[in-house]
């Protein structure tokens, strides 16, 4: 089960399980804003047919005056995971990942340490947090005092959720000259096969980064639905509402239902299941797809996480939910 690692391509977790895929399925495996686009008209042939901005120069002007910070402090890559990659070449040794925490990142920093407590934080010279955290959808409040009293720790935070946030407020974190952040275009604007993301840091960093990213890195296409999305306001404000609305409302129906659901900051959360391998298999063969935990360390197989779907599609994951219980 290690190398069924995303909550993505579930034609490849029913291969996976030997099941036959049904044709249509409801995926509450993935993250990513389920929200339909607004209309969106892109000129193929001259986004296909010239290379793109290998600075990605417009989409940092935009990121330097929403933060208020330098362009050369921002730096864009091919999705996320282009980035961790990237860090991981630069940062290899001394390095702790604040458990459980977005897989990805024990990949690339194969020599890393496993940690569960911010206590241990000053131990080492790097430290990768998810904040929100993913699996759990849990936000760590006043992360700022950790970074603040461990000045000699680099920190490298993944926010790729942060534009999810319901109950908590995000923090100013890159003023700190230890913090680098992470965040994600694909999860917000639902982009996840354009694939783009961004890091904040300090110039020493970004620099070091531009050293070792390949030109031409973030594609055409990818560029011009971010820059669309970044100056769509009404669509971010449309996804903020909806999920503020309907996570508490799924999560509250599941509990009615019995299950034990684990608190969430954001738009996915964890549900206790004997045994997460046979309620996935169980849902599969329902139509529905959920996310497995067993690769996730110090969660040990005894959860599920899901995301938020549609009031009508939550319904039914609950109803095939109760037939695991029943």
């Amino acid at each position: 089960m290690d190398d069924i690692i995303h909550g993505a391509n579930p034609e490849n977790l029913y291969h996976a399980f030997g099941i036959t895929m049904p044709e249509n399925i409801i995926d509450f495996s993935t993250n990513t804003n389920i929200l339909s686009w607004p209309e969106i008209y892109l000129d193929i042939r001259r986004l296909a047919s010239n290379y793109p901005d290998p600075e990605c120069t417009h989409l940092r002007e935009i990121i330097s005056a929403r933060e208020n910070i330098s362009p050369s402090r921002v730096i864009f890559t091919s999705g996320i995971n282009s980035a961790i990659f990237i860090l991981a070449q630069m940062f290899s040794e001394g390095t702790a990942i604040l458990q459980p925490c977005y897989t990805e990142y024990a990949r690339a920093f194969r020599k890393a340490h496993d940690i569960f407590t911010l206590n241990d934080a000053g131990k080492f010279r790097h430290v990768i947090i998810c904040n929100p955290n993913n699996p759990t959808g849990i936000f760590i409040p006043d992360l700022s005092r950790t970074i603040a009293a461990n000045p000699d720790t680099l920190f490298m935070i993944d926010e790729a959720y942060i534009d999810f946030l319901t109950r908590s407020k995000a923090e100013r974190l890159y003023d700190f000259p230890n913090v680098i952040i992470l965040r994600s275009l694909t999860k917000i604007f639902h982009l996840s096969g354009a694939r783009i993301g961004y890091v904040i840091a300090s110039e020493n960093i970004i620099s070091a980064m531009k050293e070792l990213l390949p030109s031409w890195s973030v594609n055409a296409f990818a560029q011009e639905l971010a820059l669309r999305f970044l100056a769509d306001g009404e669509f971010y404000a449309m996804t903020r509402e909806f999920y503020r609305a309907n996570t508490p409302a799924f999560m509250d129906d599941l509990r009615e239902a019995c299950f034990d659901v684990m608190d969430s900051d954001v738009h996915y959360f964890l549900v206790r299941v004997k045994n997460d391998i046979e309620a996935v298999k169980h849902l599969l063969r329902r139509g529905i797809v959920v996310r497995h935990t067993r690769n996730f360390p110090g969660l040990c197989g005894e959860y599920i996480r899901v995301a938020t779907r549609q009031p009508d599609e939550n319904a039914k994951l609950i109803e095939a939910m109760k037939e695991v219980i029943a």
